[in-house]
């Protein structure tokens, strides 16, 4: 009895482990995105890249007017933080003629021509004519010559600035600490005016949301418990609407939108989309799936039709209702090839967020943390809603109809 359930913990262990390592695995770019949105654009762009926002630490250096900031760097065999006083410092690599394999890296300005500038002495290495150059090494000047050039950083102790190291900048370790920039999310919203564009984005959403819900409750319940001449045929032609690709309807709806006047405009962005035959489908079945005893007891007290959807079939359906609501209301915030065509890129006042996100991908394409900002804020809301209504998607396939 002890080994099974020690068999059945271990199972059960190895599953709730497998499922917890799947979902930080789709959770990762979520994650990685908010935490992108906080970050210093100097740190968007580090390699490897992390998720902790970090920002590099300054200090105040007697001399200098700005904080200079820190870095680790290698002093007498010890690491020690010391400041960039200066980068792009020219550094001439020379070597002795008889020595090429040991080189020495001197600032060009500390060097002087072997025999002066204007009777510069040369010497022959592997047949080629070389100039040589006085450098000084341990205190001894020995004639050189140079074998290559970079730019290194002038690094120096903020306690003592005549103390300095000659460092690669872009391979020296900053010194950072934890730091977050929500600001990335006021000047997301200044440069793209993403503020309108979330309110247009709410507008269009509630519209369309409600508009669905009334034209799905009314057809659903008229196709599922009145009858009239054509009824099942009316019902199948709306039901193969569905089949009908969109990008088919996309100029002879545009075409409409012309000859309305509604181009540019956000009714574009609504009215078309108040109908939905997947809605009406959805409403049908679950109140086909009603029991009718309810329905005609109902009309024998008096009751209109009318009255029975509202107080009797509507709060039995919420579930229903609530799934409904969450699809459309995923599809009209992340709607955007249809905003595209019918709304100008430039009328700002009448965009929606997908529109204005990808124009801010190109606006701000240096600009990671700006970009991960306002995809945060297109994100959000829908997260939210789907989190809060995710449990009427068990209630909707499970209920009846009936409430006990």
């Amino acid at each position: 009895m002890r080994s099974y359930r020690l068999s059945t913990f271990i199972a059960n262990a190895l599953v709730y482990i497998i499922l917890t390592l799947v979902a930080l695995l789709m959770l990762f770019p979520f994650i990685y995105m908010f935490s992108t949105s906080f970050k210093f654009q100097k740190d968007t762009f580090r390699y490897p890249p992390r998720l902790i926002p970090m920002q590099g630490i300054t200090t105040q250096v007697e001399g200098f007017e700005e904080p200079l900031p820190l870095y680790y760097v290698e002093y007498n065999g010890v690491e020690r933080q010391f400041a960039l006083a200066e980068s792009g410092v020219k550094i001439g690599i020379y070597a002795a003629a008889d020595n090429p394999e040991e080189t020495y890296e001197v600032p060009l300005t500390q060097v002087k021509p072997t025999g002066g500038a204007t009777n510069q002495a040369t010497v022959l290495v592997n047949e080629k004519e070389e100039k040589l150059f006085d450098v000084e090494v341990d205190g001894q000047i020995i004639p050189m010559i140079k074998v290559g050039q970079t730019a290194l950083g002038k690094f120096i102790n903020p306690q003592d600035p005549s103390v300095s190291v000659l460092q690669n900048v872009r391979l020296s370790q900053p010194v950072e600490e934890p730091a977050s920039r929500p600001e990335n999310y006021r000047e997301v919203t200044e440069l793209q005016g993403l503020d309108r564009s979330l309110t247009n984005t709410a507008l269009v959403t509630l519209m369309v949301v409600i508009g669905q819900l009334v034209t799905s409750v009314v057809g659903g319940y008229a196709l599922a418990r009145l009858r009239f001449p054509g009824r099942d045929q009316i019902f199948v032609i709306y039901l193969g609407t569905i089949m009908i690709p969109f990008v088919v309807l996309i100029t002879p709806l545009y075409q409409l939108m012309v000859m309305i006047g509604w181009v540019d405009k956000l009714a574009a962005l609504i009215i078309p989309w108040i109908f939905t035959a997947y809605g009406t489908f959805l409403m049908r079945q679950f109140f086909i799936s009603f029991p009718k005893e309810i329905e005609e007891a109902a009309l024998i007290d008096g009751a209109s039709r009318l009255q029975i959807l509202v107080r009797i079939l509507l709060p039995a359906s919420v579930p229903a209702l609530a799934a409904l609501a969450t699809f459309t209301f995923l599809y009209a915030w992340n709607s955007f090839f249809w905003p595209l065509v019918i709304i100008n890129t430039g009328n700002r006042a009448n965009h929606v967020l997908t529109l204005s996100l990808s124009i801010l991908r190109g606006r701000a394409s240096d600009n990671a943390n700006l970009v991960m900002a306002g995809a945060a804020i297109a994100i959000l809301p829908p997260m939210i809603i789907y989190i809060l209504a995710q449990r009427f998607f068990v209630e909707s396939a499970a209920s009846s109809g009936v409430k006990g």
